[in-house]
């Protein structure tokens, strides 16, 4: 057995997995996100905001003691959209090796995708339960992963520019939206979702299977919870219909109704329409009739990244 932490710092959030890995498998021990917004005004700037960096240096700082707390033997973090935009990142690197003592993975789009396929897939592939090939979305802050593969690995991968925290400063800027911004935003991801369909060959996929923030809060909304609830969310089944209809309500609402959401977590409020919104475009646009929810992603990969799992 070997404890190890895995640590993925996006656009929006930065997320701590401590976990036991043995034969194949992980335990967790920690799981914990905090929404720092790294990347708030990157596409715009095309650097880190001083702001930025103080909020996710305050939260590495936490986590690092967590990590030696538990007495970790291994640590990786990933790094990925805003830091592959950031002009400054130099800055950034320098603040991770202080607090962590290892320098943050700037993984490719790729590598990103094919990391969150690992982790999203590894608990699907052999049960029989759900049908491969697999599509797994992996819709982030500044960008959203594609990845068809099956049970013996991935088939294709492509990263686009059409996260949640990106399409919001881009276009979602009224509260709440207008209908041409929604419109603006509509084209850009559709856009998005047929670059990566030139690449990714999503027409093939049985089973769509989605994951983040933005996939998970959907699904808590439309299986009516009154608080989040990571047991409740993992592998629920959501139909085209109901993404769509929840994805309408949450780019109708005013911020403060969306606010008030019992399991909306506070830092995704500002957020959550333009990431219910790419959901849905790609449901509509591959034509998937259901997508399968999964609170295990890139974080998961991660940790196996560390014990030289190969899928």
């Amino acid at each position: 057995m070997t404890r190890v932490a895995a640590l993925d710092c996006g656009t929006n959030s930065l997320r701590l997995l401590i976990s036991d890995v043995d034969d194949g498998k992980l335990t967790d021990v920690v799981r914990d996100m905090e929404i720092v917004r790294l990347g708030e005004g990157v596409d715009e700037t095309g650097r880190f905001a001083q702001a930025a960096l103080a909020r996710t240096f305050a939260a590495l700082d936490r986590y690092a003691g967590e990590i030696e707390r538990h007495g970790v033997e291994r640590v990786r973090m990933v790094a990925t959209s805003a830091t592959r935009d950031a002009a400054n990142r130099d800055e950034f690197v320098a603040g991770v090796r202080d607090r962590l003592g290892v320098e943050p993975d700037v993984v490719s789009g790729d590598e990103e995708a094919a990391l969150s396929f690992a982790g999203a897939t590894i608990e699907l592939r052999g049960t029989g339960r759900f049908a491969e090939p697999y599509a797994v979305c992996d819709i982030g802050g500044g960008s959203t992963e594609f990845v068809v593969g099956d049970d013996s690995g991935v088939f294709a991968a492509r990263s686009v520019d059409i996260g949640c925290v990106r399409m919001t400063e881009r276009h979602l800027r009224d509260d709440p939206p207008t209908a041409d911004q929604i419109d603006a935003a509509t084209v850009d991801i559709d856009a998005a979702i047929a670059l990566a369909a030139e690449t990714v060959p999503l027409d093939k996929a049985a089973t769509l299977v989605g994951l983040a923030g933005s996939v998970t809060t959907v699904a808590a909304l439309v299986l009516g919870l009154p608080a989040y609830d990571p047991e409740r969310i993992h592998h629920a089944r959501l139909s085209a219909a109901e993404v769509a209809e929840t994805a309408a309500a949450l780019l109708a609402m005013p911020r403060a109704e969306r606010a008030n959401l019992g399991p909306m977590h506070p830092g995704r409020v500002d957020v959550i329409g333009a990431g219910a919104l790419v959901l849905d475009r790609i449901m509509r646009v591959g034509e998937f009739g259901e997508v399968v929810v999964s609170e295990h992603d890139i974080l998961d990969g991660i940790a196996f990244s560390l014990v030289g799992a190969q899928w």
